[in-house]
């Protein structure tokens, strides 16, 4: 099991290497799919391995590796503070420096016998977050092969720094294997930290002035964040005496009493990481970034990093105040993101938008800590990690036929580029329509929330309700969008490369598949975790509600083909406008003989849904909310002392 998890870790890591050596070509193209192949099947080997034993507890027992990461860490925070200083972001090198020395007091602190013992492991949790980093990153990865090509054609501004590009996707999936395997909480915050460079460097690829910009936002907010993390690491080595509870079974088994100032610090980091309010900006300025970034940080590294280290804690913010705000923070996040994302007509905004909502619904059942609710929020996690990647590659592909991100350039999808577009619905339908993932998350999500602490729950209940009405809406129209018709428009011999397709087949399917699978998925690996973390687990999903959503997406599967068989001898007939039409589906003649335009588009509303307004909004309330929590740990820290 040592091996395979090493394996994991270390191979993306030298294919990462490989990329920047192999000169650009089919035979480098050749190697990027191999290397993603392996990948995707070693993580799905380890789920066949792993399968039904529970957790493992496992031991490099190598002081030189401990050493390794020390100084690697030291060359992240070089790094960082010197382009820091080269581009006069001086707030970033000093807290980068006050990382680092933090690091380096707590290593004080730090006994040999900690280094040598339990530095891995591997639970059903873990499992799952290895096949969404494995599967869904591979993909991201092959599908790069063709977009990056087709990007660089269509941006000639851009230098080419495609070496340096894969170089960084496949690094990322060996930090993202390295974050759930790492029981060691030193080497977690390590391999935390290769997250955070990676997205530096990944989002700032164009190199001109807009990407330095967001891609400096996006590190600041997430140095931040690390500074937190290292605190706790520093509060851990600090107080527990030996040193036995900087590995992270130890620290959960401790309990609140214990572990709630560390949790909170390190779900502090979480929260920038998953770009919740007031830390969201980073992500939407992320869209800059060629799109397989936008979607690998969406669906399977970074934000999935944030969510999971809160997830991981839950059990400590069980029913505590501590809990409440984080959950709170998650709620108000959930609420305005989706608001926001109603007023944007550029495709990658809504998604990002989206993603920091759904997040939050995440953070608030992490926060609740229950038992229903870590169910709600894993299945959360694998749901939108299979759909948004869907999507954020769809666009990417509609964006280099269409040159455009814009939601009402995509009108008539259906009839242009049918292949994408059916794809596209089909990420969308899995964002919100029964039954399909996110759906059933949601109703788990207010089942859980009914029991938080009153009256919390209820206030969480409204912001969920509200909110998810709001995101209705927004997929709603987007959907409309791709499926109206105006006139007779041919269809495209090639939508996209094959790479590109590939990918898009893979992860439709893959979100119908997890739709119908989720039950067993539930059985088999969220149930089992939750009783290893729990002791018991019961009442999450009855039989009757699984028959009634699998029948529901028998209907909708239905749908489609019922609809294809119907329109096979279908006639185009102009709109009646009242008047006589001048050209079919476009203008109409009018009185006066005046010819005017058809239009469709949707209604933004930009008035009441404004980005800046409730962005203003948001990081207000959720500001507030962080300094309660500031009051509550210094509360408790200053019991501990007396």
């Amino acid at each position: 099991m040592l091996d395979l998890l090493v394996f994991l870790i270390l191979f993306p890591l030298i294919a990462a290497a490989l990329m920047l050596v192999l000169p650009n070509g089919g035979f480098r193209d050749a190697v990027i799919k191999i290397a993603a192949l392996i990948t995707a099947a070693a993580s799905i080997y380890l789920f066949i391995q792993t399968f039904d034993k529970g957790i493992s507890y496992l031991t490099i027992g190598s002081e030189l590796v401990g050493n390794v990461i020390l100084l690697a860490e030291f060359a992240i925070a070089l790094f960082i503070i010197a382009i820091s200083l080269k581009f006069k972001h001086y707030i970033i090198a000093l807290l980068a420096v006050i990382q680092t020395v933090i690091l380096v007091y707590a290593e004080k602190f730090a006994s040999v016998e900690t280094i040598l013992s339990n530095e891995l492991f591997v639970d059903e949790f873990s499992v799952i977050m290895a096949l969404i980093i494995g599967i869904i990153g591979s993909l991201i990865c092959i599908y790069s092969v063709g977009y990056m090509r087709g990007y660089h054609e269509n941006h000639t501004d851009v230098k080419d720094h495609r070496k340096l590009f894969f170089f960084l996707m496949f690094l990322f999936l060996s930090a993202m294997f390295g974050v759930v395997f790492s029981n060691h909480i030193v080497w977690m915050f390590f391999f935390w930290e290769i997250t955070t460079l990676c997205s530096f460097l990944l989002i700032g690829y164009a190199r001109d002035e807009i990407a330095w910009k967001n891609a400096f936002w996006a590190l600041l907010l997430n140095t931040v964040g690390g500074v937190g993390f290292s605190g706790a690491i520093l509060f851990i080595l600090v107080y527990s005496g030996n040193g036995e509870f900087i590995y992270l079974n130890n620290l959960i088994a401790a309990g609140p009493v214990f572990a709630m100032i560390p949790a909170a610090l390190i779900a502090f980091a979480g929260l920038t990481k998953s770009a919740q309010l007031p830390f969201s900006s980073w992500l939407v300025g992320a869209m800059v970034a060629p799109t397989p970034v936008s979607a690998l940080l969406h669906s399977s590294t970074m934000v999935k990093a944030g969510v999971y280290v809160i997830v991981r804690f839950a059990p400590v913010f069980e029913m505590s105040m501590v809990g409440v705000i984080i959950s709170l923070v998650g709620g108000v996040t959930f609420l305005l993101a989706s608001a926001i994302a109603i007023g944007q007509s550029n495709a990658k905004k809504v998604l990002a938008y989206s993603t920091i909502a759904n997040l939050g619904l995440v953070v608030a059942c992490a926060g609740i800590g229950t038992q229903e609710a870590v169910w709600a929020a894993i299945l959360l996690i694998i749901f939108h990690a299979v759909a948004k990647s869907l999507l954020f590659l769809a666009v990417g592909s509609v964006e280099h036929q269409k040159h455009s991100r814009d939601i009402e350039d995509m009108s008539g999808l259906i009839s242009t580029m049918p292949k994408i577009a059916v794809m596209m619905l089909i990420g969308i339908a899995g964002m919100f329509l029964a039954p399909f993932g996110m759906l059933i998350s949601k109703w788990a999500t207010i089942h859980a929330f009914v029991n938080a602490l009153p009256p919390f729950g209820m206030l969480l209940i409204g912001l969920i309700a509200y909110g998810s009405g709001i995101t209705v809406f927004f997929w709603a129209k987007w959907m409309g969008k791709l499926i109206e018709v105006k006139g007779k428009d041919s269809a495209l011999k090639k939508e996209a490369t094959s790479p590109e397709m590939f990918t898009l087949y893979s992860l439709s399917g893959l979100t119908v598949i997890v739709c119908l699978l989720f039950p067993l998925i539930s059985g088999f690996m969220i149930e089992p975790y939750l009783k290893e973390v729990y002791g018991t687990v019961s009442g999450l999903l009855s039989l009757n509600n699984i028959l009634i959503m699998l029948m529901m997406l028998v209907l909708i599967l239905i749908l489609p083909l019922t609809i294809g068989f119907l329109s096979k001898n279908k006639t185009l007939s102009s709109q009646y406008m009242g008047a006589r039409p001048a050209v079919l589906g476009e203008s109409f003649s009018g009185s006066m003989g005046i010819t005017r335009n058809v239009t469709l588009s949707n209604y933004y509303m930009e008035e009441y849904f404004g980005e800046e307004k409730l962005s203003k909004t948001g990081n207000i309330l959720t500001i507030l909310l962080l300094f309660v929590l500031a009051g509550i740990i210094a509360l408790i820290i200053s019991g501990m002392v007396i």
